[in-house]
C-alpha cells in the first residue's frame, strides 16, 4: 500500500500528514506539528527560513519512523520567496505583511500601469505581491548577484532534493505570470528591469522533481490555497471560503476573468489543477486571532464564541481596511474605526465575525456578478469551518446554504496530487 506524505506549512504553524488509499476512501495521519511566524529583524518582519527547513525534515523523520513514504510534497502560503546566490539564500527573507513595499509601487506602476499589470496576468492588488517585493529588492540592490529566486515551498522541496523549480499553482501569486499562456511575462519582466535569468519554464503540479533519502519529491499545487481547492469534495462547482488567516473566496472557472468590473472590485485570477480559480483574498481569522492574543490569550475559543454570541454590539468596520492588516495593537484599530468602544472582550469579538460575515456576502455578491451566475451553496474549509458562530452568521449574511467542512482540505489536495500521480486513482473522500 502506497502512502504519501504532505507537508502544509501556513502563517501560523505547519504539519506533516501521511496519506493513502484504503477500500476507495483516503485514510491520513498527522506525525508532526510545528509552530510558525513571523519574526522581527532590524525593523522588519521576515521568516526563521532555517527552523523551516529543520522543521520539514524533522516530520519526514517522524513520518518514515512510522511509515515507508512513496513520495512527499509541500505546500505554503503564496508570494514569498527566497533569493539564492548559487546554493547559499540572501538573507533575510521577508514575509508578505513587511512594509517594505510601500515606497515602488507607484514606481512599478509608472513603469506599467495596474490596468496593464492586470489584463496581463489577472492577479488582484495587493501591496505584498512579488512584483513588488521583486522590485524593492532590484532598488534596493538585493538582486545583485542573485542566481534564482524559489518561492518558499520550491526553496523547501530544493533543500530537500537540490532541484530548483518553479511550480506553476505559486507563481501565479506573483503577478507576473500571463493568465493567456501560463508563463512568466516577458513583458512585465523587461520592463521592470528584472533580471530574465531569475524566471525559468513553469512545472505543473503531479511533476516528480528529485528524491529525498529514496522518497519521491512532487509538486503539488504548492501555493497552500491551490492545494485547499483540490481538497474540497464538493458534489458540484460552488464557490469555496478557505478560511484561514485570510479568507480566500472564489469559485472554479474555465478561463479567467479580467474585465474592467473584475479589475474595479479586485479579483484575482489564479492557476489551479486544470482550471483557473477566480477569487478574492480578503480579511480572514487573522483579526480574532490578533484579538484574542491582546485581550484573552489563555481563553478556549468556545468561551470566545458564547462571549460574542451573548453580546449585543452591533456596530461593524470594514474588515478589509488597511487599518486592520498588520496594526500594532488591533484592539486599538477596533476603537480607531467605531464611533461605540466596546466594552467587553465579547463586544469586540461579536464585532470582529459580524464584519467578517458582511466582508463574505459583499465579496459572494460581487462574484454573482462578475460572473454572471447564481450560487446556492458555500462551501467553507479550514481552520475557520470550525467556527459555529461565524459559519451561521455567515449563511444568515449571504443567505446561502453553508456547507462547513472542519477539514484539513490543503492537506488533502496536496496529497490528491501525489495519490493520482502515483497511480491510486481517485479523488480523496475523507479523513480520518
Amino acid at each position: 500500500m502506497n502512502r504519501y506524505l504532505a507537508i502544509d506549512i501556513g502563517a501560523s504553524s505547519g504539519r506533516h500528514i501521511v496519506g493513502w488509499k484504503e477500500n476507495g476512501e483516503l485514510k491520513t495521519c498527522e506525525v508532526y506539528r510545528f509552530p510558525n511566524g513571523v519574526v522581527e529583524q532590524n525593523g522588519h518582519l521576515c521568516w526563521d527560513i532555517d527552523a523551516l527547513v529543520s522543521h520539514v525534515k524533522a516530520g519526514i523523520e517522524k513520518a518514515c519512523a512510522k511509515y515507508e513514504i512513496e513520495s512527499l510534497s509541500v505546500d505554503t502560503w503564496g508570494v514569498d520567496y527566497v533569493l539564492l546566490k548559487g546554493d547559499e539564500p540572501v538573507l533575510p527573507v521577508y514575509a508578505y505583511r513587511d512594509h517594505r513595499t510601500e515606497a515602488v509601487i507607484e514606481k512599478v506602476h509608472e513603469r506599467i500601469s495596474f490596468t496593464r499589470l492586470y489584463r496581463h496576468t489577472g492577479i488582484q492588488f495587493q501591496p505584498f505581491n512579488t512584483i513588488y517585493q521583486l522590485y524593492t529588492d532590484k532598488i534596493a540592490g538585493r538582486l545583485d548577484g542573485v542566481t534564482d529566486f524559489l518561492m518558499i515551498p520550491e526553496y523547501l522541496m530544493y533543500r530537500l532534493c537540490g532541484a530548483k523549480s518553479h511550480e506553476y499553482t505559486n507563481a501565479t501569486t506573483t503577478g507576473m505570470v500571463n493568465t493567456k499562456n501560463g508563463a512568466y511575462d516577458p513583458e512585465i519582466i523587461a520592463a521592470l528591469g528584472l533580471p530574465p535569468h531569475l524566471f525559468y519554464p513553469l512545472r505543473q503540479p503531479g511533476s516528480i522533481i528529485g528524491e529525498y533519502e529514496g522518497i519521491k519529491v512532487m509538486l503539488c499545487a504548492t501555493h497552500d490555497t491551490g492545494s485547499a481547492v483540490e481538497g474540497i469534495p464538493m458534489e458540484e462547482n460552488a464557490p469555496y471560503i478557505s478560511s484561514g488567516t485570510w479568507s480566500l473566496l472564489g469559485v472554479k472557472t474555465e478561463k479567467s476573468i479580467t474585465n474592467a468590473a473584475s479589475e474595479l472590485a479586485n479579483w484575482s485570477n489564479e492557476g489551479g489543477v486544470g482550471y483557473n480559480r477566480y477569487q478574492k483574498n480578503i480579511m480572514g481569522m487573522w483579526l480574532v486571532n490578533r484579538l484574542r492574543a491582546e485581550l484573552c490569550p489563555e481563553k478556549p475559543w468556545g468561551e470566545i464564541t458564547a462571549e460574542a454570541e451573548a453580546s449585543r454590539f452591533e456596530e461593524t468596520v470594514d474588515a478589509n481596511a488597511a487599518a486592520f492588516l498588520a496594526p500594532e495593537n488591533m484592539v486599538e484599530a477596533f476603537d480607531n474605526a467605531l464611533s461605540a468602544k466596546p466594552k467587553t472582550a465579547g463586544d469586540y469579538f461579536r464585532c470582529a465575525y459580524r464584519s467578517l460575515a458582511l466582508s463574505y456576502m459583499n465579496a459572494v455578491q460581487e462574484l454573482q456578478h462578475n460572473t454572471g451566475r447564481h450560487f446556492d451553496k458555500l462551501y467553507i474549509v479550514g481552520g475557520g469551518a470550525k467556527n459555529g458562530f461565524l459559519n451561521r452568521l455567515t449563511e444568515e449574511a449571504t443567505g446561502k446554504r453553508v456547507i462547513a467542512l472542519p477539514i484539513e482540505a490543503t492537506a488533502l489536495g496536496n496529497l490528491k496530487t501525489q495519490i493520482v500521480r502515483g497511480g491510486d486513482l481517485g479523488a480523496p473522500q475523507k479523513e480520518e
